[in-house]
């Protein structure tokens, strides 16, 4: 399953591969920098990864505790950082392939064990009963740990004994509570390397995701992606597409390690239901395709990973999405209970966005959401959440679909109904809603406001054309290519739909604001001519028709207000949401 682009030398210098037993005298170890040697200390393995580049005459990385985006673009990279208390990840240039490679460096990089996880599973099984009622995965690994420490002993020897022996402290591998072991088997005997690393495994196997758990904790991953044999793939939200060094060689590991992981998010895939879409423990989306019936290439699985807290409109002012007039304008709009969707194509950041705006709503709003898969994080505590329940086969619960929760929706008195994605029959409900009154916000796939109002008006949604103007606002999101050679996400545009003309069956519709790509810049193409601005939100806060356009002062001040915030370094989504509603409290933000 590990696939490096190098190969795994021994380490030929005094100390021996067991590094970390003798760093006075090892070579590699005295040439790190002091911060990369105080880190080797703890983390051995860590050293012993790095004997292992020095042997393929790989220079030593720089180090990073934490990468940022000023590291975007950098040209072969080559550089270490953490992800974990003792997972460390190696971004390395790759010459041959525009996918650099990504390496997750974990206690158990090296196969030090030699089988040693086998031989402790099995004499597990002499302690199941100690095992038996213990549900949860934290205590159930405080319990084993505890065993397996009364059946190996931690020696300075690198050559681990999983034969029987005599040896032991007189008590043959009692436990301290006198307890006797069914076994009669001796202690093995591990170095202190091996005992990490099978501490690890444990760990990973018991609480984590097994091979793929350093790319789950890795805040810098947005996607994970097996599409057969060979390795998998990664997004990486600073160094783009990664090639990643684990993969599967053989078609039987590949259908072995789905099976393995579909049972372990409790929806297991068959031939006869191949396809399986959850929701893994953090929140993230999984798409698993089993068999080479369905998948020409083998089975392949998509992992979409989901942030604890999602990213702030001002994290994205900083990205470059986005400007700081466009927020400012987008924030009336939601506290005017507007109708928005954020369209675009895959992956060009609508529900990123789209969780980014919730902060606009008024604190004292009830929110309904409405989703497949749980995407819509809201930082408001009045917040009802909504997912949708497939039909079971053998379980006498019935199918709850989009349309139904739609529906349930209209009778919460919500202020605001946030629909995950719009696809189907769900998008004329959502039309009916807005037609009675209710705020609605929601996510779409379409390139331009011309091909969105295509797909609304046609089938499967079906909403009749004097229908459509009840959306008010249009954010086009694109991942778009820069001027700079990178690529980037932007609202190329913002729009208003203005009315539907039945005579010449056409739609008109005002671009607010547009992205400029030469420049990378965002044009204000509505100032003084937009058209809820100063005909729908102007009158609803009592501005007389000859002063409406005293509206655009008020985006100008609140444009300058989040730039003040975001000055202050307060950035954070929920630090964000606090600022503004109190704000909000105070009458600073009306």
């Amino acid at each position: 399953m590990l696939l490096l682009p190098f190969e795994l030398k021994a380490c030929p210098n005094e100390c021996g591969y067991e590094c970390g037993t003798k760093l006075d005298k090892c070579p590699v170890f005295q040439a790190l920098p002091e911060e990369l040697q105080a880190i080797c200390k703890d983390n051995l393995h860590l050293l012993q990864y790095l004997h292992i580049l020095k042997n393929n005459e790989i220079a030593v990385p720089q180090y990073y505790e934490k990468i940022d985006r000023k590291l975007k673009g950098t040209k072969n990279p080559n550089l270490i950082y953490r992800v974990g208390n003792e997972v460390f990840v190696h971004i390395l240039a790759n010459p041959e392939d525009v996918r650099d490679y990504y390496i997750a460096i974990e206690p158990c990089v090296v196969d030090t064990n030699n089988g040693i996880l086998d031989e402790v599973e099995i004499r597990l099984a002499d302690y199941v009963e100690e095992l038996e009622g213990v549900t949860d995965t934290k205590k159930r690994f405080e319990l084993i740990m505890n065993i397996v420490d009364r059946i190996v002993t931690v020696g300075n020897g690198a050559v681990p004994k999983a034969e029987e022996s005599a040896q032991g402290n007189g008590n043959n591998g009692n436990s301290n509570n006198g307890s006797k072991p069914k076994s009669k088997k001796g202690k093995i005997t591990l170095s202190r390397l091996q005992y990490n690393s099978l501490r690890y495994l444990l760990k990973r196997k018991l609480e984590g995701m097994g091979a793929l758990d350093p790319m789950i904790i890795d805040r810098n991953i947005e996607d994970i992606s097996c599409s057969g044999l060979g390795n998998i793939f990664v997004e990486h939200k600073i160094f783009g597409g990664l090639r990643a060094s684990i993969g599967f060689e053989t078609n039987e590991a590949l259908d072995k390690f789905v099976i393995e992981l579909a049972e372990s998010i409790k929806h297991p895939v068959t031939f006869r239901e191949p396809v399986v879409d959850a929701t893994l423990p953090d929140g993230s989306r999984i798409n698993i395709v089993y068999g080479s019936d369905v998948s020409k290439r083998g089975s392949n699985f998509t992992i979409r990973k989901f942030s604890d807290t999602p990213m702030s409109i001002l994290e994205l002012i900083g990205f470059g999405t986005l400007s700081y007039e466009m927020a400012a304008y987008l924030s009336i709009i939601l506290q005017e209970g507007m109708n928005v969707w954020v369209s675009g194509e895959t992956a060009s950041g609508k529900t990123t966005l789209m969780n980014a705006l919730t902060t606009f709503i008024p604190p004292e709003a009830k929110i309904v959401s409405i989703e497949d898969t749980p995407e819509v994080q809201v930082p408001h505590h009045n917040w009802i959440r909504g997912v949708t329940r497939g039909s079971t086969k053998g379980s006498d619960a019935s199918e709850v679909s989009m349309f139904d929760l739609l529906k349930a929706a209209l009778r919460q008195r919500p202020n605001l109904i946030i629909v995950g994605e719009i696809r189907g029959i769900e998008g004329a409900i959502a039309f009916q809603a807005m037609q009675t009154g209710h705020a609605c916000m929601s996510t779409f796939h379409a390139a331009s406001v011309p091909k969105l109002i295509q797909r609304v008006t046609g089938n499967p949604i079906n909403v009749p054309k004097s229908y459509v103007d009840n959306l008010n606002v249009v954010v086009i999101c694109q991942q778009v290519r820069l001027a700079k050679g990178g690529l980037g996400r932007r609202l190329t545009s913002i729009n208003e739909i203005v009315s539907y003309d039945s005579v010449s069956d056409s739609f008109s519709f005002i671009e607010v604001f547009s992205w400029d790509p030469v420049t990378d810049t965002f044009i204000f193409r509505g100032n003084q001519n937009s058209y809820l601005l100063e005909h729908k939100i102007a009158p609803r806060r009592g501005l007389p028709e000859e002063k409406r356009r005293q509206i655009y002062k008020l985006v100008k001040e609140r444009a300058e207000i989040l730039k003040r915030i975001h000055e202050q370094g307060k950035t954070n989504f929920y630090e964000l949401y606090a600022i503004l509603s109190k704000a909000y409290r105070e009458g600073y933000f009306r």
